[in-house]
């Protein structure tokens, strides 16, 4: 049975894709797991355990496509395999090279970094105590 594990780091959400995407079951389960990241900017696919890729799974990933796009999110996939590249190699799809993603985690980490530090601020000039009457 394949399967979908959904990773969020900052505004991109990982979606890990895994096992054979050949029957309709499968192609829904990646439909709920991309459609549900609407508050992210970036939905990256990582094809890397995907073994096969049906028909219905890569109109499912042309549909996912343009629903990022009608949602103003960047839609990338990475890392397919070669039976998978063989399928995705007739319709143009984002393939992110692995440094377009490291550049990508490294941009939001920094932003992340950032975030815990403005949080650690403010914490020491308002302990927890004082903030949390006003919650």
């Amino acid at each position: 049975m394949p399967t979908v594990h959904i990773d969020k780091v900052g505004e991109m959400a990982i979606i890990e894709c895994a096992g054979r995407f050949v029957r309709t079951e499968a192609a829904l389960k990646l439909r709920d797991a991309v459609t549900s990241q609407t508050d992210a900017h970036v939905v990256t696919l990582d094809l890397t355990e995907m073994h096969a890729l049906g028909g219905g799974g890569l109109g499912m990933l042309v549909l996912l496509q343009r629903w990022a796009q009608d949602h103003d999110i960047r839609f990338k996939l990475f890392n397919p395999s070669t039976p998978v590249r063989d399928k995705l190699n007739h319709i143009d799809f984002e393939i992110a090279t692995l440094e377009q993603m490291m550049t990508l985690l490294s941009r939001i980490d920094r932003q992340y970094a950032g975030a815990l530090y403005a949080g650690a601020l403010l914490e020491s000039q308002f302990p927890s105590h004082q903030l949390s009457q006003y919650s």
